[in-house]
C-alpha cells in the first residue's frame, strides 16, 4: 500500500495537493500541524499542515460506523454518561470527517483555477495567495493568464509570471508627480487615517520641490489635535526655509491660502481621521472646500489589510479624494493587499514611500515596479 505525505501552509492547500496527485477518491489517513521552528536558530519558519494520504485505502463513512451499534451498550451500568467510543471508532470518525472535506473540495473543483492547471500556473496561484491577493482576484488573474497563453507557453513559469505582471500593471493607474504650472498656484492636500505618515510625507514632498526643483512652496496644517504634529511640521519648515500657517477653522483656511497666493505649491497637512467618524470626515471636507484644493491625496499604509484599505477609501471619498498615496512599503511583507483598493476606488496612484528619511524615501508611483513587487519579481 502506497502512503504519501504532503505539507502546505493551510489545510486547504494540502488537500489540493492530495487531490491533484492521488485523485478525488484518495483517503486522508492523518493530519497534524507542524510548529514553527527557527532556521539556524534565528529566523522562524512559517506554520505548516502535514497530511498523510493514500489512494488505496477505503475509509468507511462516519454514518456507517454508527449503524447497527447497540445503543444500550453505550451506557455503563451504574453510570449516567455514555461510554467513550473505542479508539478505532474515534480514528474512523476523524478519517471520515477529513474524507468529507476532500469530497467537498471535489464538488467545488469546477470553480477552482487550479483544476488541470500546468504546474507553473498553479505555482503562480499559490504565490498570489501568499502575497495576500484575495482568492477571487487571484483566480481571475490566473484564468486571464491561461486564456492569453497557449501550448508550450503555459509550461514556461517565467513567461507566465511576466504575462501576469503585465496584466496587473495595466490595472494600476498612476498620476505622475504633482504638476506645477508657471504663474499658477497649486494646492495639494493629504488626508487619511491616523498613523499612516501624512506629516512625514508632506515634508518629503516639500523638500523635493523646494530643494531639488527650486519651487516656491508653502505649508498649511490643520492638524491642531496633535501638538507634536504641528511642531514636527514647523521644524521641517524651518530647516527647508518654508512659510507655514496653522489653521483651526475654515475661515482661517481661507485667509491662510490668500496669504500664500504668490507661491507655486501649497501642501496641506490634515489631522488623521477615523474612517468611521462621519462628523470628523465632514469637518475635514469643509476645510478642503475652503482651501479649494486642486488635488486630494488619500494616504494609506501598505501594511493595512485589504478590506481595511477598501473601507477607508470608501469613507474618505466624501472629502473629494483624487489620488491614492501608499506609505510604508519598507514595512510591508507583501503587496497583494493593495490591488483590490486600486481597483475598487477608481483612484490613480500618485506616490510611494519606502522609509522615514526626508527627503529620500519617496518616489513617484510606477505601475511596472509595483506589479513586479506584488509577484516578488523585484
Amino acid at each position: 500500500m502506497e502512503i504519501k505525505t504532503y505539507r502546505a501552509s493551510t489545510m486547504h492547500e494540502a488537500l489540493l495537493l492530495v487531490r491533484r496527485e492521488l485523485g478525488p477518491d484518495a483517503a486522508v489517513l492523518h493530519t497534524r500541524e507542524l510548529r514553527p521552528r527557527r532556521l539556524f536558530g534565528l529566523v522562524p519558519t512559517g506554520r505548516q499542515i502535514e497530511v498523510t494520504a493514500s489512494a488505496e485505502v477505503n475509509v468507511p463513512s462516519r454514518l456507517a460506523s454508527h449503524v447497527g451499534v447497540d445503543r444500550s451498550a453505550s451506557v455503563v451500568p451504574g453510570c449516567h454518561r455514555p461510554q467513550q467510543l473505542s479508539a478505532t471508532e474515534n480514528v474512523q470518525g476523524q478519517l471520515a470527517h477529513l474524507q468529507s472535506m476532500v469530497a467537498e473540495l471535489c464538488k467545488r473543483s469546477h470553480q477552482e483555477p487550479h483544476q488541470d492547471l500546468p504546474e507553473g500556473l498553479f505555482k503562480l496561484f499559490t504565490d498570489l495567495i501568499d502575497a495576500e491577493v484575495p482568492e477571487e482576484l487571484a483566480r481571475e488573474l490566473v484564468e486571464r493568464t491561461r486564456a492569453e497563453l497557449g501550448g508550450a507557453e503555459l509550461s514556461d513559469p517565467l513567461l507566465a509570471k511576466a504575462r501576469m505582471a503585465g496584466m496587473i500593471e495595466t490595472d494600476i493607474h498612476t498620476t505622475g508627480p504633482i504638476e506645477i504650472t508657471p504663474g499658477r498656484r497649486r494646492l495639494a492636500a493629504l488626508v487619511g487615517p491616523t498613523g499612516v505618515g501624512k506629516t512625514t510625507t508632506i515634508a518629503k514632498l516639500a523638500a523635493n520641490y523646494r530643494l531639488k526643483e527650486h519651487r516656491r512652496v508653502g505649508l498649511i496644517t490643520v492638524d491642531t489635535y496633535r501638538i507634536a504634529a504641528v511642531e514636527q511640521l514647523r521644524t521641517y519648515a524651518e530647516i527647508i526655509d518654508l512659510p507655514m500657517q496653522v489653521v483651526s477653522t475654515p475661515r482661517e483656511m481661507r485667509e491662510a491660502v490668500a496669504q500664500m497666493d504668490d507661491l507655486e505649491l501649497i501642501l496641506m497637512d490634515t489631522a488623521g481621521r477615523s474612517p468611521k467618524d462621519e462628523v470628523k470626515i465632514q469637518e475635514l471636507r469643509a476645510f478642503i472646500a475652503e482651501a479649494a484644493a486642486d488635488e486630494v491625496h488619500l494616504v494609506l499604509s501598505s501594511t493595512a489589510g485589504g478590506r481595511t484599505l477598501e473601507q477607508t477609501a470608501e469613507r474618505f471619498a466624501a472629502v473629494g479624494t483624487t489620488a491614492l498615496l501608499l506609505t510604508k512599503l519598507d514595512e510591508a511583507t507583501c503587496m497583494g493587499n493593495v490591488l483590490p483598493v486600486l481597483r475598487s476606488s477608481g483612484l490613480p496612484l500618485s506616490y510611494l514611500t519606502t522609509g522615514q528619511n526626508v527627503p529620500e524615501d519617496i518616489e513617484t508611483a510606477d505601475a511596472h515596479r509595483l506589479a513586479r513587487t506584488v509577484l516578488g519579481m523585484d
